[in-house]
């Protein structure tokens, strides 16, 4: 006979002997990049509402506009996902003139399908579909300071956001201070990267390795969470993962797509990981 066993981050199929044979990672503990972004376009509601109907948390993207808007892209202009069509940076534009109108459902392999045309969100919308049991990860872009005012008010508004559904993540280390000591009752990861380099990659990476004593003195400069990490197997092994969480922090990963890798990560650790085909990731290890 068989029985399921939760562990931190796994569900693990047991013979009733307890012999583990199989692991299968919790869907709470997968994150959808910019939503489930490899069957819907990243960054809109029909990617976030993917992931929400298939019972994963989500990632988004946000930007404030020049009318002080919050909504929800990656890029720093809306060149890519727009085809071109729109050339604006993101901050630079306005919502009500430029950005509502745009279509970021048409662009690449996205071009006559279904999703075609789809605008971006406001995260007030993106608030809206917040639910218990599972995170929405808000990114926040840049490292200004002056968008926290912005985003408490939009998360003030909302009726289904709070710290139980929803954190912040940045790469913006004072935006993550400023998000934490203005918003203190909700979680902020900061972003980083960790990769390795080998002779010849030198140009393929902008991330230098990090040592785990390096990632908890800066979480305990910031005063922050945890840390959301680039995950390189060949730097990040259990031993590094216990030395962060020895040390009060919680420890994530992005942004892993190959299933074996995914079941690397949770072996050493996450708690969560990042990655634009959940339901992929989830019904691959199950098997």
């Amino acid at each position: 006979m068989l029985r399921l066993m939760r562990k931190p981050g796994l569900i693990a199929v047991v013979a009733l002997s307890g012999s583990v044979f199989a692991a299968v990672p919790a869907p709470d503990t997968l994150i959808a990049h910019r939503g489930e972004s490899f069957d819907a376009p990243e960054n809109t509601l029909p990617a976030y509402r993917t992931a929400v109907d298939r019972g994963f948390g989500f990632e988004c993207d946000i930007y404030l506009s020049r009318d002080r808007r919050l909504f929800t892209f990656h890029d720093n202009t809306l060149t890519r996902t727009t085809g071109g069509a729109f050339t604006n940076r993101c901050t630079d534009a306005s919502w009500e003139e430029v950005i509502s109108k745009v279509n970021v459902g048409g662009w690449g392999r996205w071009k006559g399908s279904r999703f075609d045309p789809t605008r971006p969100a406001l995260l007030t919308e993106v608030l809206d579909l917040a639910r218990d049991g599972r995170f929405i990860y808000v990114e926040v872009k840049g490292n200004d300071m002056s968008w926290v005012p912005y985003i408490k008010a939009d998360f003030a508004k909302s009726r289904k956001a709070n710290p139980g559904n929803v954190l912040f993540i940045t790469f913006g280390a004072e935006l993550a201070a400023e998000l934490k000591r203005q918003m203190p009752e909700y979680r902020v990861y900061w972003l980083t990267g960790c990769t390795k380099r080998t002779p010849g990659e030198e140009d393929r990476s902008k991330w230098a390795v990090r040592t785990p004593e390096e990632v908890i003195a800066k979480l305990r400069e910031l005063k922050v969470d945890g840390v959301d990490i680039s995950f390189d197997p060949r730097v990040i092994d259990a031993a590094y993962v216990k030395k962060i969480k020895d040390a009060g922090f919680s420890f994530h990963v992005w942004t892993i797509d190959r299933p074996e890798v995914a079941q690397q990560a949770f072996a050493v650790g996450a708690d969560t990981l990042t990655t634009n085909r959940a339901k992929f990731i989830l019904d691959s290890l199950a098997k």
